[in-house]
């Protein structure tokens, strides 16, 4: 089993969630070199219009600079929103994305993938 593409349970898993709301998926990526990182950017620029036609929209990519906490290392992170756990599911099914998941297989090294949802009842006030 990879550890770049999701496996069954987790899939499963993410289909069986009863939140039916949008959701936040944060991906942690390093890439395989600058050749790596090449390959990730091909798949970057190929997956934009089939996250639009879904209705899902990258909210954040940049690079990981310095690590302040933890020992592992990453390149680069995304926050990439979803209107639902279904439309993210739809969407790696369909042959479009299965087209040019082989740039996003060849780029990554390894990677982090979490569905996350907001929290209820926990407010970060802004400009505090």
């Amino acid at each position: 089993m990879s550890a770049i593409v999701p496996n069954l349970d987790a899939l499963q898993a993410l289909g069986a969630s009863a939140d039916g709301g949008p959701v936040v998926m944060l991906n942690l990526l390093k890439f395989q070199g600058s050749e790596g990182a090449a390959a990730y950017a091909r798949y970057g620029a190929a997956v934009n219009p089939i996250l639009t036609a879904r209705g899902a929209r990258i909210l954040y990519l940049g690079r990981a600079a310095e690590l302040l906490i933890g020992t592992e290392t990453w390149d680069a992170i995304a926050l990439v929103q979803y209107p639902s756990r279904q439309a993210f599911l739809d969407m790696i099914a369909s042959p479009e994305y299965q087209a040019i998941h082989v740039d996003r297989e060849q780029g990554l090294d390894r990677t982090v993938l979490y569905a996350t949802t907001p929290l209820q009842g926990l407010q970060i006030e802004k400009g505090a």
